[in-house]
């Protein structure tokens, strides 16, 4: 039984009725967190807004824009679309592998002058587009019948195995785990995630006997990594640093931490990529465990939003779309606070909102964009 059931269309609205209905409440919480974000980007410039902080809020300000446009715009364009933006987002995707720019050894990005798109970030959003709109068109009967399988995990896999390759292990995780929330929502059978979670367990085992042989399936510091994650002081001034000291910044914190602008470990460059991926380390050590459990609160309850929105709406395709965004979004920060603080491998997955990073704020904006729309024109 689908957890969603097929909805009547939304009536016509007003723009004055679409101002009204939108979700003010998600927009305040998306706000006050990018805020906390600038903080941090400018306590760890040196109490500056060049080079992140004052990019990030003009970023921040196109994003809300457009946030807004795709808001208005009826749900059921945006439907419509959905095939065409993954395949426009996959098409960038093979772009990468012949025109992508090369940053710190992985290609992920294209350079477009004032902006580095990272084409993955857009098929986080394309994706959950693509199997909301399958599933919206599938007869419920059909969802959990193996013929019916193979086209969303053809749509999960190809994009998946395009991102490995750049490589970046973390958003194709973060690919994955969306579309299994959008089948999971869809009503696919729980045999389905029990059997894959099997074959996780054995690719998995795969992958660690790969190591060393010609048919080593991850790349050497992927590998450093895992191990690192198990026992950072294998390595602590070679890939074991980064945990290390993010777990020290973290620490020194305390309960009230050392204020705005007083972290010494950040400051004093101990904390790498301090602007992008480890910057909730730099963000505990300034306001310490009241400051993360704020931010936590923050994050949780843009997520409660989320998910009265999916309760609320009668439409499948919008209920899916909503639940699939929110869920990725609910990976985004898990994955990098469990990271910083010990509990995950590094991944390279940025702090949702607050680390630096123009494709990952604009795609984000635009997937509040497209859950506002969902909520705006709900039946």
């Amino acid at each position: 039984m689908s957890f969603i059931d097929a909805s009547p269309r939304s009536r016509k609205l007003s723009f004055v009725a679409k101002i009204v209905r939108l979700n003010w409440p998600l927009i305040l919480l998306v706000s006050a967190v990018a805020g906390a974000g600038f903080l941090m980007l400018y306590s760890v410039a040196g109490g500056s807004l060049d080079p992140w902080s004052g990019r990030q809020m003009a970023r921040f300000g196109v994003g809300i824009v457009l946030m807004l446009i795709v808001a208005l715009i009826d749900i059921r364009f945006w439907r419509w679309l959905s095939p065409f933006a993954y395949v426009i987002a996959l098409l960038l995707l093979v772009a990468v592998e012949f025109v992508g720019d090369a940053q710190m050894g992985a290609q992920r990005w294209i350079d477009l002058g004032p902006i580095q798109l990272q084409p993955s970030e857009l098929m986080k959003v394309g994706l959950v587009m693509a199997l909301a709109r399958y599933y919206d068109w599938l007869d419920a009967d059909r969802v959990s019948r193996p013929l019916w399988l193979l086209p969303p995990l053809l749509l999960m896999a190809v994009p998946m195995l395009l991102v490995l390759k750049q490589p970046d292990l973390g958003t194709a995780l973060l690919l994955g785990l969306g579309g299994m929330v959008v089948m999971f929502l869809a009503g696919v059978s729980w045999w389905f995630f029990a059997i894959l979670v099997g074959l996780g367990g054995g690719i998995i085992f795969a992958v660690m006997e790969s190591r060393g042989t010609d048919w080593q399936i991850l790349k050497d510091y992927q590998y450093r990594r895992i191990e690192v994650f198990l026992d950072p002081s294998k390595e602590p001034l070679g890939a074991g640093y980064h945990i290390t000291q993010a777990k020290i910044a973290m620490g020194s914190g305390g309960i009230s931490g050392r204020g705005f602008m007083q972290g010494t470990q950040s400051r004093l460059n101990f904390i790498p990529e301090k602007h992008t991926d480890f910057i909730f380390t730099t963000f505990s050590e300034e306001f310490g465990f009241v400051g993360s459990v704020s931010l936590l609160v923050l994050y949780v309850l843009i997520l409660v939003f989320c998910g009265a929105s999916v309760i609320a709406n009668r439409n499948r395709y919008s209920a899916l779309v909503i639940g699939g965004l929110s869920a990725t979004f609910f990976f985004f920060w898990a994955v990098n606070m469990a990271m910083v603080m010990g509990l995950a491998p590094v991944v390279g997955v940025p702090l949702p909102l607050v680390s630096y990073g123009g494709s990952a704020m604009l795609v984000l904006l635009l997937a509040f964009g497209l859950i506002q729309s969902a909520h705006v024109h709900r039946p």
